[in-house]
C-alpha cells in the first residue's frame, strides 16, 4: 500500500509540475489550450473551463498538454489563427517547449528550500570512528574519537569540510587540530594518494589521511536567504550529477542495466516513504531532475527534440519539411522504443530476482 500511494504522489506530482510548465507559459503567450491531462488514453473524469478540458486520463504513467495548431498539418480556421501554437513567433514556442524541463528544475529547488526553510540541512560532524592501520594519520597519532576542530589554522565544522581540504592538498604537510576529550591536540599530517573507485565505478587517485567519519550528524538551521541559496546549490549539483550520468551510459562506463521504469520507481519511491516523508521528497526532487534533464535531450519525440527543430527553424529562417520531421519523428520513436524494452526488461528481471547485466 505504501509503494502505490507513494510511487502516485511522485510520479503524478512531477508530471503535473511538467505539464503546468508547458501549460502555463503557453498560456502566457498566448496560446489557446484545448486539454490538460494528467494520464493517456481515455479520459476518465475532468472539468472543461474556458477552452481548456482539465482532465484525468486512465493510464497514469505520464500526461500532456494539447495546444491549438500544435501540430504542423493541423487546420486552424483564420479566426483562431492569433491563438495557434504554430503560428506563433520561434521564441515564443521554444518558450513553451522548454518551460516544462525547467519547471521540473524549479519543483526540485523548491522541495529543497521547504525542506531547508522547515527542517534545516544535515551536517555530518568531524568527528573520527576508526583510523586505519599504517595510514597517515595513525602514524600521526590521530585517535578514534578524536574531533576535527581545525586544518591549517581554518575552523572545521563539518566532515564536508574535512573531505574539501584533504582532497586539495598537493601533497605538503597539513596540521590538524583535535580536540581529544578535554585536552587540544595538534599533529602534523602528509596525505597519501589511495586508489577508489567513484559513484561511477571508476578508479581515481584521492589524496587521504587514513580516517573513517563516526556517523555522527546535526541539523543545522539556515536563514531563508541561506537557504535559497543551499536550494539553488543542491539543485545544480544533481543536473551536473545526471549530466554526468547521462554521458557515462554511452561510454558504457555505467551499464544499462542500472537503468530503471515504473516499477523501480515504485519500488524505490515506497522505500523512501517507508524511512520517512522526508526521504521521499528528497527522491521525489532527484527524480524531478532526471525527467527534466532527459526530457532536454535532442531526442525527437522528447522536448529536447523539438528544441532541436525550433533551433533549425530560428538559424535558418524556415521550419523543417514535413518529411524531414517524420524521418526524424520516426529515429526518435525507435530509439525510445529500444530505451523502453531495455528499462522494461530491467524493471522485469529485478522483479523475478533475474541477474542483469551489461
Amino acid at each position: 500500500m505504501t509503494t502505490a500511494w507513494s510511487f502516485l504522489l511522485v510520479l503524478s506530482g512531477i508530471i503535473l509540475v511538467h505539464e503546468f510548465g508547458h501549460f502555463i507559459v503557453a498560456r502566457g503567450c498566448g496560446i489557446r489550450v484545448l486539454k490538460f491531462s494528467l494520464g493517456f488514453g481515455p479520459r476518465v473524469c475532468g472539468v472543461v473551463r474556458g477552452a481548456t478540458d482539465y482532465c484525468i486520463s486512465l493510464i497514469p504513467l505520464g500526461g500532456f498538454v494539447k495546444m491549438l495548431g500544435e501540430q504542423p498539418n493541423e487546420t486552424v480556421p483564420p479566426e483562431e489563427v492569433p491563438w495557434s501554437f504554430s503560428h506563433k513567433p520561434v521564441w515564443q514556442r521554444f518558450f513553451v517547449v522548454v518551460a516544462g524541463p525547467v519547471f521540473n528544475f524549479i519543483f526540485a529547488w523548491l522541495i529543497f528550500l521547504l525542506i531547508f526553510l522547515a527542517y534545516g540541512k544535515p551536517i555530518i560532524l568531524p568527528n573520527i570512528s576508526e583510523v586505519q592501520t599504517g595510514s597517515p594519520a595513525e602514524k600521526a597519532g590521530v585517535m578514534p574519537g578524536d574531533r576535527i576542530i581545525a586544518i591549517d589554522g581554518r575552523n572545521i565544522h563539518k566532515w564536508e569540510e574535512v573531505s574539501e581540504e584533504i582532497r586539495a592538498n598537493d601533497g605538503s604537510t597539513i596540521v590538524l587540530t583535535l580536540q581529544r576529550g578535554q585536552a587540544t591536540v595538534s599533529v602534523d599530517v602528509i596525505p597519501r594518494i589511495y586508489k577508489l573507485k567513484n559513484i561511477f565505478g571508476e578508479e581515481i587517485n584521492v589524496p587521504m589521511i587514513g580516517v573513517s567519519a563516526a556517523g555522527e550528524f546535526e541539523i543545522e538551521k539556515l536563514s531563508p536567504l541561506t537557504a535559497i541559496g543551499q536550494a539553488f546549490s543542491r539543485t545544480w549539483e544533481l543536473i551536473v550529477l545526471t549530466g554526468q550520468v547521462i554521458v557515462k551510459l554511452f561510454q558504457r562506463v555505467i551499464p544499462l542495466s542500472t537503468l530503471g521504469g515504473p516499477i523501480m520507481i515504485a519500488q524505490m519511491a515506497g522505500q523512501q516513504a517507508e524511512q520517512g516523508i522526508l526521504n521521499l521528497f528528497y527522491f521525489m526532487a532527484l527524480l524531478s531532475v532526471n525527467i527534466g534533464f532527459l526530457n532536454l535531450l535532442p531526442i525527437p519525440a522528447l522536448d529536447g527534440g523539438h528544441l532541436a527543430f525550433l533551433a533549425v527553424e530560428g538559424i535558418t529562417r524556415r521550419p523543417l519539411t514535413m518529411r524531414q520531421k517524420g524521418i526524424a519523428q520516426q529515429i526518435g520513436i525507435f530509439i525510445l522504443l529500444v530505451l523502453m524494452l531495455v528499462i522494461f526488461y530491467n524493471d522485469i528481471a529485478r522483479l523475478l530476482g533475474f541477474p542483469l547485466s551489461g
